[in-house]
């Protein structure tokens, strides 16, 4: 029986569809049957290629980034974000304040050490609260005014993402957690918020404690903050983590039946199980997007991507009634620039098709290397490689043999798990994938040589 199978591997390219055949050679004609002989062909084409740019990307995440900055080449970025706070069932505050009064309310921001651009640059984050409550809606072309009261701020701070009155000993101070040494020291930014607010949460968990119900009749009494910047420019914070703090003390009694008083707090904190919403402006991008010959863009969080088209049409009658040996697919990147604070290239890039971007990652979806791929980037020789993407291409042609294969090509974070295997080796493997939030651009080839696809495929005769 003659086995008809289409695959396909490709390294980046553009340009006009050209085909070649080219028979390689006979493999093991002397031990083969007079009618079994194997031929081997290397067929190449060419894909086209052009830069996109999505009006929002969709970013359901726990992370979130703060700031302002401008790139030369990439134009000007501004990202800011809301956030809801988790609240356990049937909430109530686990003392009695002293007198029922709250001291005082601070809300924190988490950066782990982890920005872009200038840590020296002056910052200014401020905070609103969100009187309308946020809807599951994780694309990031939000509007905060539709939510918030933007003439009423709870507080602000301005800041540097190297701290500087936190001295070098303590900045650089560590301990060990098992296997791993991690720094003692979390950079933060705190902001003091007006304590009516916490005290607004006590008097609510005695007057009308069934808003602490569950967690929906939490978000309808308290939406959530609006986090920004509205001073600065030079500096993005990737955000780790927030969380709200109430300030309170409370009797205890001493052995000397005695009471003192003691300081504690009630946390809140955005997490998994509530939503956080990202929002990113770009300005300056225009540029990016103008048709050209020879480069192709990447670009996060603005949605800047590369759509390829595969001539699929072409492709197919060539390689009919032929075995696909080997294909390997995968993008070559020009270098980066070299001005200051120059944006890096994504670790981790996606491709799938045009089609699937949107529900892959609505569905949580990782890749699964028969339609999507994943590609990590190698910096000695600047490309990102795919391995053999055959069962893309061989999926298309048996569902649309009349149209060519469009795919993108999408930065994406990658949330890996470790696992074990018989020797006791530790082994990645993906846990989510999700749009890449990060400031990060990167150039690729398009050119003629870059953009060519060499199919190597066996014929039996």
């Amino acid at each position: 029986m003659k086995i008809k199978l289409f695959i396909l591997g490709l390294s980046l390219g553009i340009s006009i569809l050209s085909g070649c055949n080219d028979d390689l050679t006979q493999v093991g004609t002397g031990i083969q049957p007079e009618n079994d002989r194997p031929l081997v062909y290397a067929d190449t084409f060419y894909m086209k290629a052009k830069t996109l740019q999505t009006d929002s990307v969709y970013a359901r995440t726990i992370y979130g980034s703060l700031g302002e900055i401008y790139d030369p080449l990439y134009g000007n970025l501004k990202s800011d974000f809301m956030c809801q706070f988790y609240c356990p069932e049937n909430y109530r505050f686990r003392y009695t304040p002293y007198n029922d009064v709250i001291d005082s309310v601070e809300f924190k921001i988490y950066y782990s050490r982890s920005w872009t651009g200038d840590s020296l640059t002056p910052m200014r984050a401020q905070l609103y609260e969100i009187t309308t409550p946020l809807t599951r809606d994780f694309y990031t072309n939000i509007d905060p005014e539709q939510y918030c009261n933007m003439q009423k701020s709870l507080g602000m701070q301005t800041y540097t993402a190297r701290d500087l009155s936190v001295s070098d000993s303590l900045w650089n101070a560590t301990t060990t957690n098992g296997s791993q040494t991690v720094y003692s020291y979390d950079p933060n930014i705190t902001i003091r918020m007006p304590k009516e607010l916490g005290q607004r949460f006590y008097d609510a968990t005695i007057k009308t404690p069934e808003v602490f119900n569950d967690q929906n009749t939490f978000n309808q009494f308290f939406p959530g903050i609006y986090v920004t910047n509205t001073y600065g420019t030079g500096n993005i914070l990737n955000i780790e983590s927030t969380q709200m703090n109430i300030y309170y003390k409370y009797t205890v009694k001493g052995s000397a039946d005695q009471d003192s008083l003691v300081q504690t707090r009630e946390t809140f904190s955005a997490t998994s199980e509530v939503i956080q919403l990202n929002r990113f402006k770009n300005t300056d991008i225009s540029h990016l997007l103008e048709p050209n010959d020879s480069i192709a863009y990447l670009k996060s969080p603005a949605g800047v991507y590369t759509q390829l088209t595969i001539p699929a049409q072409d492709i197919a009658p060539i390689i009919q009634g032929r075995i696909v040996s080997n294909v390997d697919f995968s993008l070559k990147a020009l270098p980066q620039e070299d001005w200051k604070f120059a944006f890096e290239a994504p670790d981790n890039v996606l491709i799938l098709p045009k089609d699937s971007m949107d529900t892959f990652f609505k569905n949580n979806n990782v890749e699964n290397n028969i339609t999507s791929y994943r590609g990590e980037y190698v910096a000695s020789t600047r490309t990102y490689s795919f391995g053999n993407i055959a069962k893309l291409l061989k999926t298309h042609i048996e569902n649309s043999p009349d149209e060519d294969l469009i795919i993108n090509v999408i930065p994406v974070q990658r949330r890996v798990g470790t696992t074990y295997n018989y020797y006791n080796q530790p082994q990645d493997y993906t846990v989510a994938i999700e749009n890449y939030l990060k400031p990060s651009g990167v150039k690729l080839r398009i050119d003629k040589d870059a953009m060519e696809m060499r199919i190597v495929t066996i014929e039996y005769r």
